[in-house]
């Protein structure tokens, strides 16, 4: 096994580093007393990523093709057509085919069937899978060049396949490759006759989603790369970090001297229609196969580099075939990497997905010679053992969590307690369990994420928070602490009535229970890298713990947890920082890192341009968005207002609040911070990229594959206690507004002791509830774990957050129009979840205006004359006398 250092700086073995230790610097005397602590212990033993190739049974045809029609349909493996020459090879001419075949999975294993004739003997077509059939666009025969389009689909019923006609090509096409993004197939480069000279520059789109429309279902042709032209190219489709773009890669065109081997590698935007050249592949890969793979890699498996292309004729027979070495291409550092020695190098053949696994079908090995093999190709995932250490680090901090709850379980005597903590938690700790909750484990691991992929636009929004703490503070504070709310909604039923109240009680509920389950889902995917865990049992960790030390502790378990957990946080994630700064530029230097990282945005911190560029989302949709996200958590968010509640006075309230939008800002930096340092530092090392992993899972990596033993557990440690704040923090408040705006009013129990048996209960039972969703909810394929949070936030909480607005800001509101505008904001939500492409963000806030100006027009015309003192910002009585209102 291979061990690799996260320091090339030099801290080698122990008795090097006593000999070294005072002329090194601080930061690796810091590392080498963390490597005291491991002792013997190897840092960074990890495998390499390689490919695991499979062998398939080899196509029926014992030569082979070159050229065939590859694809994918209703899980079989279609392969047609081709061309080959008959043995001996350098004695017979070329011979095309029409046969297709298909490779069938059976109880036993793989069977081959025959599956039919093409329109024509024809092969050295484009090739695309989609769920309508496997698309075939143009090819050629020994005499002509064909735009002909079909789309082979395989009838399960009958065990046969069938052709359906496609609109032809703009020009009659051979030699090219073709991709899909969406339901639109892109087809780049080829030839319009046999011979190099008649390479085109070309570049078409087909949106399948047009079938039914044939004005529309036709070939457009698109802007192009460069004036140049190129055939036997590789086209594929994969994530940028922002959206999903096609590649062009290599190939070769006419030169001056004859045929010219490319290296040239150009990303296509499909929603700006825009061409961006991206860094050169090794070695040229022509006539290659290529295909995604995973959130960011492109693979390329083969290739020729056109070395020996003038010695064919001389070498025949003795030719050694074309360089059997993968390479694989990250999209977000730009940066290549080889993945190693391949068994087999099939050219002019397409690269197909068959579920989680890439087949290459036949193909041309070496000039003349085809082979019938066929490869069943994947990644295997680098493993790393988690160590004694960090489960050592990782099982105190857990214990110690529930210990917390056990300790505060004897202290509960009253609902008060249990929902209030007495009110009479220190302001400090609220803060940090304000801090704690709204910032949770996605925020952990998404927005490094998001600035690794992306940039820092998206920091602005965090960034805001101190000025909305000014309305939480001078606004929403003074109605809940003279009301002495232990529900956030029971404002709603002073300010409206008790079916507004239950309303926004339900939302509130509905949202948290999601929450939870979006959370712990998300949070499993992401540590699932960096501990031997599942996500599932990750999941099944976080919530068994939290329940057991929220169902015990209640409220006051609940804030000192956060307050501990804020510390693990912020400390984990600042060593992260540091050991990512320090490993960053690799033999360049870190001077040279920044540099790449200023070249490729990823400091950018506005976005100006009104309609944003492409998915970079615009400056005042992040404002917007920001604002409604503020308002209505920190306004209408029974998790957050419920901190309110917990201090002695209102005074020591807004110090909380004051202490959370500070803490906001430096957290924002640093987890920002650690993106770009992440960008920086796998640009440097794109060998440490793993290719198995999601996006959302890079700070996960860093922490399993390149942090010290030990250190590594009390980062994984944060990661548990953010998830952990915001479901402990979600069950406790459910459970407070389940027992005040339903069970109270409805005098369910008799005594206060009753009340808080059934809070008990109900936190248990919302945390159970919330970890099987949890279960449920885990989905590989999420491309952004902050997008994901941000749309389920907005579904509830806009129109929350709009009620209050609605209620505080106006006199004319009233019940009758807080109801309707609530709904309608609800079913908004719903469509805009469904239906449209808004971004994600502005949910909130659409929610919310939607809420406040349906409620007021509906509001105008159903007048009421309910008593609004103390209820309105025009209202309220600036020096109240404490009490607590009786609710029926």
């Amino acid at each position: 096994m291979k061990v690799r250092h996260f320091y090339r700086s030099g801290i080698r073995q122990n008795s090097n580093m006593r000999k070294e230790f005072w002329r090194i610097p601080l930061h690796r005397v810091l590392l080498a007393l963390a490597l005291t602590l491991i002792g013997s212990e190897q840092l960074y033993a990890v495998s390499d990523a390689t490919l695991d190739w499979r062998s398939l049974p080899a196509l029926p045809n014992e030569i082979g093709v070159a050229g065939p029609f590859v694809g994918v349909h209703q899980d079989v493996l279609i392969v047609a057509g081709g061309a080959n020459f008959a043995r001996p090879v350098w004695e017979s001419e070329k011979q095309w085919h029409d046969q297709i075949d298909v490779l069938q999975k059976t109880s036993s294993g793989y069977k081959w069937i025959d599956g039919g004739k093409l329109p024509r003997p024809m092969g050295y077509g484009a090739t695309v899978s989609t769920s309508d059939g496997v698309v075939c666009m143009g090819g050629n025969d020994a005499g002509a060049t064909f735009d002909a389009v079909f789309a082979l689909q395989w009838d399960t019923s009958t065990e046969t396949v069938r052709t359906v006609d496609y609109p032809s090509l703009p020009r009659p096409c051979a030699y090219g490759q073709a991709t899909l993004v969406g339901n639109v197939i892109f087809l780049a480069g080829g030839q319009s006759g046999s011979d190099i000279a008649s390479a085109m520059n070309n570049f078409w789109s087909l949106d399948l989603s047009q079938k039914n429309n044939p004005d529309a279902f036709v070939w457009r042709e698109l802007s192009t790369w460069s004036d140049e032209p190129r055939a036997f190219n590789i086209t594929a489709t994969q994530h940028n970090g922002y959206e999903d773009c096609v590649y062009v890669i290599s190939g070769r065109r006419p030169g001056h001297q004859g045929i010219e081997f490319l290296r040239d590698v150009w990303q296509y935007t499909p929603r700006t229609d825009t061409w961006q050249p991206r860094q050169d592949v090794p070695r040229s890969m022509c006539a290659g196969t290529g295909i995604g793979f995973g959130q960011s890699h492109l693979f390329v498996l083969a290739g020729d580099d056109g070395a020996l292309f003038d010695k064919t004729d001389e070498l025949k027979d003795e030719h050694p075939g074309f360089p059997k070495e993968a390479f694989a291409f990250h999209t977000i550092t730009d940066t290549w990497t080889s993945l190693g020695a391949t068994p087999s190098n099939q050219v002019t053949t397409t690269a197909a997905r068959w579920n989680d696994r890439i087949v290459i079908a036949s193909g041309e090995v070496r000039p003349r010679v085809r082979t019938p093999a066929v490869w069943s190709i994947a990644p295997v995932a680098r493993q790393s053992g988690f160590g004694v250490i960090n489960y050592i680090v990782l099982g105190g901090y857990l214990l110690t969590m529930v210990g917390v709850g056990v300790y505060f379980a004897r202290k509960n005597k009253t609902t008060d307690d249990y929902f209030r903590g007495g009110k009479s938690i220190p302001w400090w700790a609220a803060g940090c369990s304000i801090f704690a909750t709204m910032l949770s484990s996605l925020t952990f691991t998404g927005l490094p994420s998001k600035a690794y992929a992306q940039d820092w636009v998206y920091a602005v929004g965090n960034l805001m928070i101190p000025v909305i703490a000014i309305v939480a503070v001078f606004v929403a504070l003074p109605f809940y602490r003279r009301i002495d709310a232990t529900s956030a909604y029971e404002y709603l039923e002073k300010r409206f009535n008790r079916s507004v109240r239950l309303f926004g009680s339900t939302s509130f509920a509905m949202f948290h229970l999601f929450r939870m389950a979006v959370v712990m889902s998300l949070t499993g995917l992401a540590l699932a890298v960096a501990t031997p865990l599942t996500p599932a049992q990750s999941v099944l960790l976080m919530g068994l713990l939290s329940i057991a030390y929220s169902t015990m502790g209640g409220i006051e378990a609940v804030i000192w947890t956060d307050t501990i957990q804020t510390v693990v946080l912020l400390g984990g994630a600042v060593l992260a920082l540091f050991m990512l700064l320090s490993g960053s530029g690799g033999e360049h230097g870190f001077g040279r890192a920044l540099q790449v990282a200023f070249d490729s945005d990823k400091l950018r911190l506005a976005n100006l341009q009104w309609q944003g560029t492409g998915s970079q989302v615009a400056f005042w949709v992040i404002v917007l968005g920001a604002a409604g996200h503020h308002l209505s958590s920190y306004t209408a968010d029974q998790a957050v207002v419920q901190r309110y509640m917990t201090t002695s006075s209102e005074k020591l309230a807004a110090r909380s609040i004051w202490t959370n939008a500070v803490l906001s800002i430096p957290a924002t930096l640093l987890f920002f911070a650690i993106g770009t340092a992440l960008f920086m530092f796998y640009q440097s090392h794109p060998e440490r990229l793993d290719p198995t992993i999601t996006t959302d899972q890079i700070f996960p990596l860093f922490i399993a594959r390149e942090m010290p033993i030990g250190i590594a557990g009390l980062v994984v440690a944060g990661v548990f206690s953010a998830a952990q704040s915001t479901v402990s923090t979600s069950m406790n408040s459910m459970a407070t507004t389940i027992v005040t705006d339903f069970l109270r009013p409805l005098g369910i129990c008799t005594t206060d002791r009753q009340y808080l048996r059934a809070a008990r209960l109900i936190t248990f039972s919302v945390g159970v509830l919330g970890t099987v969703l949890g279960l449920f909810f885990i989905a590989p394929e999420i491309t952004s774990l902050f997008d994901t949070f941000i749309k389920v936030v907005g579904l509830f909480m806009g129109m929350l957050g709009g009620l209050f607005l609605l209620g505080v800001l106006t006199r004319r509101a009233n019940a009758y129009g807080a109801f309707t505008g609530a709904v309608v904001g609800a079913l908004v939500m719903c469509w805009l979840f469904v239906y449209s492409s808004v971004n994600g963000y502005l949910y909130i806030t659409i929610g919310m205006s939607t809420c406040i100006i349906v409620g007021y027009l509906v509001s105008c015309l159903v007048p009421s004359t309910r008593d609004l003192s103390g209820l309105t910002i025009f209202t309220l009585d600036p020096h109240p006398t404490p009490s607590r209102p009786t609710l029926t």
